[in-house]
């Protein structure tokens, strides 16, 4: 007869050695088994890995449950290796060896090769790739009626095609096996000339009415151009390669300083746009009567160019301001502008921070703008001065050493731009009169490149008056 105990057993319940030695089963042993083995697993002793044992060789104890290490090195598992092939499982298809042909060969050549039984008398599988190119026939009537050309024989055309057909219009190996001791010497260009022209003229006879027509066009004299053209590159010397570089770099001079040459005029043409405008704005405020009318006033104001004076930040924003805020010199103005401006502001005994009242707000801020677009237009005078007494004085020396042709004009008296001649660089080997032709449009006028310019005018002209 079975007692508790058994039952206990057989459903691997655990419970108290009071429950175990009466044999009695509760109720929470059958609910909660689970909690039972959890708690049991978690009395299972585990060992701390002593402190200067690496781990590896704390592994290889026996201290757990589980299988110990092996003694010899074993390979059970397949791990990263590559599964073998399992030999066996199937039947090997059986293989032959069998005669075939090749459908692309004409001449009908018998080869053998090693082949699945199955496949016998089926066609050689790599024929399928053997691609031809449809090379139109002619007829002797079509030939006399449309093909017909003096420079040509009927013999010629036709062993043409038949060249054609044979090595698929591979037109340099036409050319190598063409005939040329019983027929006329031919170039590429003229076997290719012909060849299109008969084929367009085909597909013109032969074609339906209404349909579209895909006419071959070869342009023979392109293609003898361009081939002369490749030829004439390939047998450049060292010298004309050099040259061409030294040109292309001069290109690229005169485009960037003709880009820069055309920026600094727009720029002055709006500052002196904005001086116009602002002198302008000035006159119609005097004759205007004094009325209040600001909205008004805002919406016929003329446009001034950003780039002019000063564009001072509008608070229409809700909340409180400072008056003194709008006195404050945007971000946009650099140190330099600054200092200038501070500078004029002392010279006319202005203080650089008023009190901030309305009116004296405005006044200081439209002074600021008119003091900041003076300092420009001064610097940009200054270039434009700089510019033309450098031109003045290349021109004389270019006159006097005989590149330009002409009488020399005095440096007082008004001279013309000239066209800008390059400063020949160490190295190059360029002459004054192809840096006179080449560079019409002059260098960027920054402070390096105006003191590279001094200093290499005056040394050429000091050389050229050592020359006898």
């Amino acid at each position: 007869m079975a007692t508790g105990a058994d039952v206990r057993d057989i459903l691997e319940l655990g419970g108290p050695e009071g429950d175990a030695a009466s044999g009695t089963i509760s109720k929470k042993d059958i609910i909660n088994p689970d909690k039972k083995k959890s708690k049991k697993s978690s009395e299972t002793l585990t060992f701390k890995r002593p402190e200067g044992m690496h781990r590896e060789v704390y592994a290889l104890l026996y201290s757990d449950k589980k299988d110990a290490p092996p003694l010899l090195p074993s390979d059970t598992g397949q791990g990263y290796r590559t599964v073998k092939a399992k030999l066996g499982s199937k039947k090997v298809r059986p293989w032959k060896w069998m005669p075939f042909t090749n459908p692309a060969r004409k001449d009908g050549a018998m080869f053998f090769h090693w082949r699945r039984a199955a496949e016998e008398g089926k066609d050689y599988p790599f024929a399928r790739f053997n691609k031809t190119v449809q090379v139109p026939v002619y007829s002797e009537q079509e030939y006399q009626l449309y093909l017909h050309d003096d420079a040509w024989t009927k013999a010629e055309t036709d062993h043409l095609f038949d060249l054609s057909r044979r090595f698929d219009l591979r037109f340099v190996v036409i050319h190598d096996r063409y005939d040329h001791q019983q027929f006329k010497k031919r170039s590429v260009e003229d076997l290719k000339e012909r060849y299109y022209h008969i084929c367009a003229k085909l597909a013109n006879v032969r074609a339906v009415p209404g349909t579209d027509l895909k006419i071959p066009v070869f342009d023979a004299g392109h293609e003898r151009r361009r081939k002369e053209q490749l030829e004439r590159l390939y047998n450049r010397t060292p010298e004309q390669v050099a040259e061409e570089e030294y040109l292309l770099q001069e290109l690229r001079k005169i485009e960037a300083r003709k880009k820069e040459r055309e920026k600094r005029s727009q720029d002055l043409q709006k500052l002196i746009t904005a001086a116009d405008t602002t002198a302008e704005q000035r006159r119609t405020e005097r004759k205007a009567p004094k009325k209040k009318l600001p909205q008004k006033k805002e919406a016929e104001k003329p446009a001034v160019p950003e780039t002019a004076g000063i564009k001072f930040p509008d608070f229409k924003s809700a909340g409180v301001t400072l008056r003194s805020q709008r006195m404050k010199l945007p971000s946009s103005v650099g140190q330099k502008k600054i200092k200038a401006l501070e500078q004029m502001l002392l010279e006319l005994g202005v203080e650089l921070s008023p009190t901030p009242t309305e009116e004296l707000v405005h006044m200081f801020n439209e002074l600021r703008s008119d003091l900041v677009l003076l300092y420009e237009l001064k610097q940009a005078c200054a270039n434009c001065e700089y510019e033309l007494q450098m031109l003045r004085h290349r021109h004389e020396a270019l006159a006097r050493a005989g590149v330009l042709g002409g009488p020399t004009t005095p440096a007082s008296g008004p001279a013309p731009a000239p066209a800008e001649p390059a400063v020949s660089e160490p190295g190059l080997g360029s002459d004054p009169s192809k840096d006179a032709i080449i560079d019409v449009v002059g260098a960027p006028l920054t402070p390096n490149s105006r003191k590279r310019r001094e200093s290499a005018s005056s040394s050429s002209s000091v050389k050229k008056a050592k020359k006898p």
